[in-house]
């Protein structure tokens, strides 16, 4: 019996249309061991939080290059609650100034990983925080 592959899905909320760097850390996660869900280009909140709850996943990563974070981001994370799905853990990454980390990280965003922040980190943080959830 080996160690339990975890479950992650990886989003691109709103109208933002980069998607390389969720693509770079979706294959890295898949990589590492994780299964990876990609929802794709341009989905609602709804759409993610949905997705999340029927994949069943052990987290949520949010690629936000837009500059909307401060708005999709607690939208999903009240989505996810209004399913019963407050316990998944919400990461974020793109570029998040930081005047609005403290803020996300307040609402409950466990992780954010702006451009430069390796692979490895991002997988050992991801792993760390549903390890114990």
């Amino acid at each position: 019996m080996g160690e339990r592959r975890y479950r992650v899905l990886i989003g691109k909320p709103g109208l933002d249309g980069h998607d390389r760097g969720a693509k770079v850390v979706a294959r890295g996660l898949r990589d590492a061991g994780f299964e990876v869900v990609y929802t794709g280009l341009h989905q609602t909140p709804e759409m993610i939080a949905s997705a999340a709850v029927q994949e069943d996943v052990d987290a949520v990563g949010l690629s936000i290059m837009s500059g909307a974070h401060n708005h999709l981001v607690p939208e999903i994370m009240r989505l996810l609650a209004a399913r019963g799905a407050e316990d998944i853990p919400v990461f974020v990454g793109g570029i998040i100034p930081d005047d609005d980390r403290d803020e996300l990280l307040t609402k409950g965003v466990r992780g954010i990983f702006t451009p430069g922040t390796s692979m490895q980190a991002i997988i050992d943080t991801i792993r760390e925080v549903v390890s114990v959830e």
